[in-house]
């Protein structure tokens, strides 16, 4: 996994992906996954979710699109085992990803 000053370079170096570190590991197989890579998702990702659910919080929508832009892909019984602040933290980004790139520079400046 990355160290932090690693994400902190992913974030300044590509700004259409943020590590969202978990506060409770996830298991896949015998490895346990500490982070997960957000990809800013494309159309295809968002197709069959509406864009306002993913505004407003909704947690169906938000695990609909995390297998489509999580690194490493994530199944549905993984997604499941998520902590409520894990899974708002990954929406949180998703949200920051739908907004103009304006807004996403602002808001990762002041991070």
């Amino acid at each position: 996994m990355k160290t932090p000053e690693q994400q902190d370079n992913t974030a300044i170096i590509n700004p259409d992906i943020q590590v969202i570190p978990l506060e409770v590991p996830i298991m896949m197989g015998t490895l346990e996954i500490t982070s997960l890579e957000i990809r800013k998702p494309n159309v295809t990702a968002l197709q069959g979710v509406k864009i306002a659910d993913l505004l407003n919080g909704d947690v169906t929508a938000i695990c609909t699109v995390i297998p489509r832009v999580s690194t490493p892909t994530l199944t549905k019984s993984q997604i499941n085992q998520l902590e409520p602040s894990d899974l708002a933290q990954i929406g949180g980004a998703l949200v920051l990803f739908l907004q103009p790139k304006s807004v996403r520079a602002e808001v990762l400046r002041q991070q």
